[in-house]
């Protein structure tokens, strides 16, 4: 069950800051090929640097959220941060979407952080701030049609049912990978559950103040 898609019929505005964070993150993307290796260990967030010299270090909780792992980490976040990132900024607003999206950021790398604190593997990608956008969305559209490829067909489902089996998907990964926090697996690589979790429950608890800041009345359709 993969988006494709959603409603804009709906959207009032042009997602300016949408496009600048897409463009933010591809333009990283590929300073990092160029760059290889000694960039991403300077700019990812890397949880025991950070647990040694959080003054020095902090700048990567910033600088991680804009780099990837390789292209089909790039390709699916941009993606998804399409498909739901615009109606989110149109309901917010632009200065407060920016605002909304780095703070779940910041709170996805905190949520990772605290299961890991002592890992040396570097934690990279926009996954956790889109998980923000993901449950803010779900707050304030939970009945708009998204398009989604399902097999080999496209349906269009209620955003609930889309976004709530992502987050039931990533719930139940989480779960698994907390078993493996201990110290003799805090250098192996993977999926950042924890950080796809706390992003989208800070969303959308963010979502509550952030709303009442907004453009206009709460629209569910």
């Amino acid at each position: 069950m993969f988006p494709i898609g959603d409603d804009n019929s709906a959207r009032r505005s042009t997602p300016y800051v949408t496009f600048a964070l897409i463009a933010l993150n591809v333009l990283v993307f590929l300073l990092e090929l160029s760059e290889g290796q000694t960039f991403i260990t300077e700019w990812a967030f890397i949880p025991a640097r950070f647990s040694a010299d959080p003054g020095a270090n902090i700048v990567t909780v910033f600088s991680a959220m804009f780099m990837h792992g390789g292209w089909l980490h790039l390709g699916g976040n941009m993606l998804y941060l399409w498909i739901f990132g615009d109606n989110v900024e149109d309901r917010f607003g632009h200065l407060k979407f920016l605002i909304f999206y780095l703070s779940a950021g910041i709170a996805a790398t905190f949520a990772q952080y605290y299961f890991t604190p002592g890992s040396n593997v570097p934690n990279v990608g926009a996954s956790g701030a889109i998980a923000g956008v993901l449950g803010a969305y779900l707050l304030m559209f939970p009945q708009k049609k998204v398009r989604v490829l399902f097999g080999r067909q496209i349906v269009s489902m209620p955003a609930l049912y889309v976004l709530g089996f992502w987050i039931v998907l990533q719930l139940f990964s989480g779960v698994g990978t907390i078993a493996y926090t201990d110290e003799s697996s805090q250098d192996v690589g993977g999926i950042a559950y924890m950080a796809h979790i706390g992003g989208f429950v800070a969303g959308f608890a963010m979502a509550f103040v952030f709303r009442a800041w907004g453009r206009g009345p709460d629209a569910t359709a």
